[in-house]
């Protein structure tokens, strides 16, 4: 036992250099860097959007084969975002009446290459239509390129809003999500506003990848020049509540300046939080969330999260059931390549009937 508890804590504090201070040579651009490289796809955002925000027009060309759609989320995690897309996407394609046949897979977060490639594998051998799934590692667009040059099914990248430059103009069909970056830069500025003259504090990673880049490299970037910031420590957690506990505890038993706690993502804000309440310490240190879903919203409401950035959480749904629709009836040149979801803070002084008009909408298809 003892054994086994030394290697938990060695391969959960590994030393930890983040990707931009290493010198980023990500193979994507940021959402903003590609609107700006083409123009033109702005303004198909923006007439895009106006067209997710409204309600549903039922689609005026019939379509009477249903579409087959395969589905691969790591949605065994607390974080309902996966299971609300799901719900949103399938409501919208019924409500503007586009017959189809989901088959969704479902995962963890940290499942191995091997099972990820069986059920890619798996989801092929049905010949859908459109294939919806994410992108967080190398060997995830190892498995892009090779379902690319295939040609059919189109790909859905969900989760992710940064075009991969090295496909050229031979691009997926779609990406769709919430620009990370952008939540991060909305919680910073919250952050900023909560902490004092010094801040201390620990990052909580996800796993090794695009998100964490995105959420919490991101995050030490944009504090990295402002005085007073300083980081005491890393971990990665695996998305993992209990990991993010014991993580907690395990810090703040050694550094005991520490005042801010920045998680990337909803299960590791809930271990953290977990640790605050063993220790008493939610009244001293900052806690923020990432996503605003209900396990968030709930423990905001709670006095035990600090703030986070709440996605509209049905719009990325919508709107990869418009695209489709869109494709399916001539219009797929009013599609853009990306479509980026808007964010709202929410801090633990947010009014309940503010956030009760928040939730209205986010989840408005997702109730």
């Amino acid at each position: 036992m003892i054994i086994k508890k030394l290697l938990f804590i060695v391969v959960l504090s590994a030393a930890l250099t983040p990707a931009w201070a290493q010198g980023d040579n990500s193979d994507y651009w940021s959402f903003q860097e590609y609107l700006d490289r083409y123009p033109e796809q702005r303004q198909l955002f923006e007439d895009f959007s106006t067209r997710v925000r409204q309600a549903p027009q039922p689609s005026t060309i019939p379509t009477t084969t249903p579409i087959r759609v395969a589905m691969l989320v790591p949605d065994q995690q607390v974080s309902d975002y996966w299971y609300r897309n799901k719900k949103s996407f399938t409501h919208r394609l019924k409500e503007i009446g586009i017959p189809f046949n989901l088959t969704s897979y479902s995962s963890q977060p940290t499942s191995t290459h091997r099972e990820q490639e069986q059920q890619l594998a798996d989801a092929l051998k049905t010949d859908p239509d459109y294939l919806v799934l994410t992108l967080n590692s190398l060997r995830h667009r190892v498995l892009i390129d090779k379902i690319m040059t295939r040609g059919r099914p189109k790909v859905i990248l969900m989760n992710i809003t940064t075009p991969l430059k090295h496909l050229g103009t031979r691009q997926p069909f779609f990406y769709v999500g919430f620009d990370h970056k952008e939540g991060t830069r909305l919680l910073t500025r919250a952050i900023n506003k909560m902490t004092g003259k010094q801040v201390n504090y620990l990052m909580l990673y996800g796993i090794r990848g695009y998100v964490s880049h995105a959420r919490g490299d991101e995050f030490i970037r944009l504090t990295a020049e402002q005085p007073g910031f300083a980081m005491n420590q890393a971990f990665y957690t695996d998305i993992n509540r209990e990991k993010a506990r014991q993580a907690v505890l395990q810090t703040l038993a050694s550094k005991h300046n520490i005042n801010l706690i920045y998680a990337c993502t909803t299960d590791i804000a809930l271990g953290a939080m977990d640790a605050l309440k063993t220790l008493n310490k939610e009244e001293h240190i900052i806690l923020n969330g990432w996503g605003g879903g209900s396990a968030e919203l709930e423990a905001l409401a709670n006095g035990h999260l600090d703030v986070t950035v709440m996605r509209m959480n049905d719009d990325s749904g919508v709107a990869m059931a418009e695209a489709i629709r869109l494709d399916q009836t001539g219009k797929a040149h009013l599609i853009p390549l990306v479509y980026s979801g808007n964010f709202a803070v929410v801090d633990k002084y947010t009014s309940p009937q503010e956030l009760e008009r928040l939730k209205d909408y986010a989840f408005r298809y997702s109730k």
